[in-house]
């Protein structure tokens, strides 16, 4: 796998939108959050334009893409927000291009589609963290936060080192042993949304993150189970699970008639009997734990260790 180089202070972002369209009065303050890092800025076409929800056609937002990476101004790519549409650009994308120009290329949530597509076809290591006009330009993004952000897309290579939780939020042990694999997955949305396409995740052998917004526990509880049905979750190494925020009963009124994420979590999951941490700081969520995507790691449930190393 591909590792991208580091960025440095004075190199150039391209900040792009492959999913939703930036609210205009964002786009000032996420420029100026990347600046303030001592890096450049190369606003994308696709942060300006709207297609409904969209930030631009299909057309629009995979050249946007293209030309970002075949830019050798550009150092690496920011995408600028989420939302929706990274899937439907994928059938459009080059990713011999992506291949033959890697660049350090961070976000999450939609943005899941991008890093599996990238790390299994274009062989290269993403990142999985926050983005410019939603977590950069919130009051409370923290220390932890950018220390995480910065040591992954910043810091000098490092071939080994521990992902940990903020030090007041420990990770729980949801199912004992240990284990060794790539680390592969983001929003169990798009992460299921994969199943049956040309850009299926492929699981087999690798540790499988996994977090979630906005999804009532039963919806939870469908994702999870056609990852169970697809096969996804026989060949797995180990599994990750991080924030799930929002993700409560279908009818808050009455949570006696829901099951709650951690029954889900183990009527679904346990079964498999693979090494699971639960509670890890990473998601939609502050603070947050960014993640290298592609990368190999080990995970140790039984200590609640997670280090990357190679």
């Amino acid at each position: 796998m591909i590792r991208p180089k580091a960025l440095k202070k004075g190199d150039t972002i391209g900040l792009l939108s492959a999913s939703g369209a930036t609210p205009p009065e964002r786009l000032q303050p996420a420029i100026a959050s990347i600046e303030k890092l001592g890096l450049k800025v190369v606003v994308g076409e696709t942060c300006h334009v709207r297609h409904g929800y969209l930030a631009g056609t299909d057309h629009q937002r995979a050249a946007d893409v293209h030309r970002m990476f075949q830019d050798p101004t550009i150092d690496g790519i920011f995408c600028v927000r989420g939302g929706y549409g990274a899937t439907k650009i994928l059938p459009l994308l080059d990713f011999e291009v992506m291949r033959a120009n890697p660049k350090v290329f961070a976000g999450y949530s939609d943005v899941t589609a991008l890093h599996i597509a990238f790390n299994q076809l274009s062989g290269f290591v993403t990142y999985h963290t926050p983005m410019p006009s939603t977590e950069f330009i919130r009051q409370e993004m923290d220390d932890y936060t950018w220390q995480s952000f910065c040591q992954h897309i910043m810091a000098e290579e490092m071939e080994e080192y521990d992902l940990k939780n903020p030090v007041d939020q420990p990770m729980s042990k949801l199912v004992a042993g240990s284990a060794t694999g790539t680390l592969i997955g983001g929003n169990l949305t798009l992460v299921t949304a994969s199943l049956g396409t040309p850009y299926e995740i492929d699981t087999k052998g690798k540790i499988l993150f996994l977090e979630d917004i906005d999804e009532s526990e039963q919806r939870v509880d469908r994702m999870l189970t056609q990852l169970k049905l697809a096969g996804k979750l026989d060949d797995v190494a180990g599994i990750l699970l991080g924030a799930w925020t929002n993700c409560g009963p279908e009818n808050p009124q009455k949570p006696e008639q829901s099951l709650s994420l951690q029954t889900i979590f183990e009527e679904i999951l346990l079964p498999f009997n693979k090494p699971i941490i639960s509670g890890i700081a990473c998601g939609h969520c502050l603070p947050t734990l960014s993640l290298p995507l592609g990368r190999t790691i080990t995970m140790d449930a039984d200590n609640h260790q997670i280090r990357v190393v190679r």
